[in-house]
């Protein structure tokens, strides 16, 4: 929970402590307040960088940079590997979704997915303040949290490996097809029927899977379907009508299980 009081997910949450624990509290304090006058214009992510616009003094706004390091194809092939193996893992992963204790995966490929101090994340701006992070980066910083909040696998792109690329990498390691591009469905087939033939069944049956056994309820067809005559149309003739009706589908049932039992 921030200081606002609103629950964030705990990769965002990671974030924003990461930037509460700078000791330079003033600096990322005037950032924070560029980012609520809205005076970040754009940011975007690049492959493994985020570039952004933020208006400062001058009439033309300031761009910026920030990234990562990123890890190396052999140790994204170890932590692919180690995801795969769990299937709730990959179940999240696949739902967009960021598993709960994803940390521990890099942490046992002795990576880590989140830098441990701000001095790990690289930062330019164009703008004429020698101090890092100035404002502008600090403004972005704190708006990058809602963007990680946005989709969690803007994180894994900062790292070196796309959105698309852990997907396609999971799914073939468990085996799963992958999925149909949009608005293309396989065409649909339909097994051919000999409509003489549909109700028939030649073959022997074996007894032992046979179990012959009475209704477990007294309740004939006509309790299911309800009253065949409207309430508002009943005449005096239409009770013994009923009771008929209701002792017929007694009889026909009992006489139906005596004669299965009988091998008519």
């Amino acid at each position: 929970m921030n200081s606002y009081g609103i629950e964030r997910e705990w990769w965002t949450q990671q974030w924003l402590d990461l930037l509460n624990s700078y000791r330079f509290k003033k600096r990322l304090e005037r950032g924070r307040n560029y980012a609520r006058e809205g005076n970040v214009l754009s940011i975007q992510f690049r492959e493994q960088k985020v570039v952004a616009e933020v208006q400062g003094s001058d009439d033309e706004p300031y761009r910026l940079s920030i990234g990562l390091d990123a890890f190396t194809s052999e140790d994204w092939d170890h932590v692919i590997e180690t995801l795969s193996e769990k299937a709730i893992y990959v179940a999240k992963l696949l739902a967009g979704e960021m598993p709960d204790n994803i940390e521990s995966v890099f942490a046992a490929n002795g990576l880590s997915l989140f830098p441990f101090t701000l001095g790990e994340v690289h930062s330019r701006c164009s703008c004429p303040d020698k101090a890092n992070p100035c404002k502008h980066i600090a403004a972005v910083y704190y708006l990058l949290g809602d963007r990680f909040s946005a989709d969690p696998f803007v994180l894994f792109q900062l790292r070196g490996k796309s959105k698309d690329e852990i997907i396609s990498a999971l799914r073939e390691k468990r085996g799963i097809a992958p999925e149909n591009p949009e608005n293309e469905h396989p065409p649909l087939t339909y097994p051919q029927v000999a409509l003489d033939q549909f109700w028939r069944y030649d073959r022997e049956l074996e007894s032992s899977l046979v179990v012959i056994a009475p209704p477990g309820s007294s309740e004939t067809v006509l309790d299911v379907l309800g009253p065949i005559v409207p309430e508002r149309t009943k005449t005096p003739e239409s009770k013994p009508l009923m009771a008929y009706l209701k002792t017929l589908y007694q009889d026909v049932s009992l006489n139906a299980t005596r004669s299965a039992f009988r091998g008519d």
